[in-house]
């Protein structure tokens, strides 16, 4: 349990210092009608302003079908690279496993039209230790190419175990 110990503190020092800081920034990802179809599928949400590109054209205040807001919401591990085993790595010496714990204060703000590009950023709001892992917070925006408005943004809470 020591070693548990000094590696929670040891990751608790090495966040402190990157407090309000960007930890995360993804590349650009179109988002087709492709992507909007499958997740329409998966999910059962058929809505005509997400899946019918002709009915969208006419009746659409947006002149196009837009991406499910919370197709935006899931693409954020993609989008992020937060998923990926260097970003473990170089975020979270020392621990062994990450658990993700939710969302808090989700906002779609402005839609994704079938074609934009999105990215996300991501920056590291707080960290505590809880038990015998650390709770980390990050606020994280997604952003629409173009726009002044992000699509989303939200915080998401992990905690991750030594």
């Amino acid at each position: 349990m020591i070693v548990a110990h000094d590696a929670v503190g040891r990751l608790l020092k090495l966040l402190e210092k990157q407090k309000g800081r960007e930890v995360a920034a993804g590349d650009w990802l179109r988002i087709d009608q492709q992507r909007i179809d499958r997740f329409a599928e998966v999910t059962g949400d058929i809505q005509w302003i997400h899946v019918d590109p002709e009915r969208a054209t006419t009746e659409s205040p947006y002149g196009t079908t837009i991406a499910h807001g919370f197709l935006t919401l899931s693409l954020i591990p993609l989008l992020t690279r937060s998923n990926h085993p260097d970003f473990f790595q170089r975020n979270y010496p020392g621990m062994r496993y990450r658990v993700n714990c939710g969302l808090d204060r989700v906002r779609f703000l402005t839609p994704v039209r079938c074609g934009d590009r999105i990215r996300a950023r991501m920056l590291l709001h707080s960290a505590e230790q809880v038990a015998d892992a650390v709770k980390i917070v990050y606020q994280v925006t997604v952003e629409v190419e173009g726009s002044d408005r992000p699509a989303c943004v939200c915080e998401q809470i992990f905690r991750v175990y030594p």
